[in-house]
């Protein structure tokens, strides 16, 4: 009887002993798991806007490439605001439908003042998004309304695809906002036409998206086509525009959220062909050609020639110029002819603000 009851002991001992071993072993494998799978993952509220609803969790070995990605996938899950989400605001006073000025800048804005001067008194009906391709950057004073816009950038190459990433990455930036419901491209050399209640009303009221997207037959245009893009992108596909676009909450997201084509813009869209004035028009035309009233909003002088636009300086700038600018064409808007065609203007260096201050009854005041 003994012995059976030492066997037994020993026997439950042996037992004990190998479900503590493998007990332990899950704990070193499972506290492996962990250090290996989320000690890279840190939480950072300003790995992507701000300001965004809630942090996101980034991998600190990621590429470029995947922080992009994940951003535009989480962006692209973003519902537009429901009266519900309004009230969790504090109430409807806080869901005004608003529109993404996006800002897309070499350094610094110089002609921030009056910019500031636009948005004043508008609060609830915009947000800014800026990309600087620079490190050089100044945070602008908190008492304007871009001190703490910018977004995690990247080094901006001209003609490169890295402009179109950066355009991709104020979008989905903005995405973020359920609020935004139109997205402005702009940059620093920009100035609005109209007063805010204008523009705002504009584009809000719009039933369409504003791309511009025309098939140039001449070698600056089709001549800038590779056959490698065939089948995916034919030549009858081919598209050329303006960077300068601005788009309504759904073409927002199909624009980030495509993989398809934006590959092979990357491989096979290279200098003398840019990325910027293709992948946009491009794509809409092919996808989403309903959407689109086929101009841009932002008037640029081209009549120089040239690979870049006229550059207006402190010279140039009378109420004649902006009188010019607004009045100098018509279109169409919502179905009916409009003499309202441009609500932007680019491009004006830093000297041009002071006359664009005096001119602030001109500009902004109707």
């Amino acid at each position: 009887m003994a012995k059976d009851e030492s066997k037994t002991f020993c026997t439950s001992n042996v037992l004990l002993y190998f479900f503590f071993t493998l007990f332990l072993l899950l704990i070193t494998i499972c506290t492996s798991l962990t250090l290996h799978l989320f000690r890279p993952f840190v939480i950072l509220n300003h790995l992507y806007f701000p300001n965004a609803i809630t942090p996101y969790i980034y991998n600190v070995n990621c590429t470029d490439k995947d922080v992009d990605e994940a951003l535009f996938q989480r962006a692209t899950s973003v519902t537009v605001a429901t009266d519900d989400y309004c009230r969790k605001k504090k109430g409807m006073l806080n869901c005004h439908n608003k529109v993404a000025f996006m800002f897309m800048t070499k350094g610094k804005i110089p002609l921030l003042p009056l910019w500031d001067r636009f948005f004043e008194g508008h609060k609830r009906k915009f947000s800014i998004y800026v990309h600087v391709s620079s490190e050089t950057y100044e945070e602008p004073h908190d008492s304007s309304v871009f001190h703490g816009r910018r977004i995690p950038s990247k080094p901006v190459e001209w003609g490169k695809p890295s402009m179109v990433d950066a355009e991709r990455r104020l979008l989905a930036n903005a995405l973020l906002d359920p609020l935004n419901q139109r997205f402005v491209l702009l940059s620093e050399s920009c100035i609005p036409l109209y007063s805010f209640s204008i523009i705002y009303d504009y584009l809000i009221q719009s039933n369409l998206s504003f791309i511009g997207s025309f098939d140039d037959p001449k070698k600056s245009g089709r001549g800038r086509y590779n056959h490698k893009m065939s089948p995916t992108i034919s030549l009858a596909d081919w598209r050329k525009g303006s960077q300068w676009f601005e788009v309504h909450r759904e073409l927002a997201n199909v624009i980030i959220s495509d993989w398809r084509y934006y590959p092979l813009f990357v491989e096979y869209c290279q200098p003398p062909c840019y990325m910027d004035e293709h992948y946009i028009p491009t794509l809409i035309t092919k996808l989403h050609p309903s959407f689109n009233e086929n101009r841009s909003l932002t008037w640029t002088n081209w009549s120089k020639g040239g690979s870049h636009p006229a550059m207006f300086r402190r010279r140039d700038v009378s109420a004649q110029l902006i009188e010019g600018i607004r009045r100098g064409k018509h279109c169409m808007y919502n179905g009916r002819n409009s003499s309202v065609c441009f609500l932007f203007a680019r491009k004006f260096d830093a000297s041009s603000l002071e006359p664009l201050m005096h001119l602030v009854p001109v500009l902004l005041e109707h």
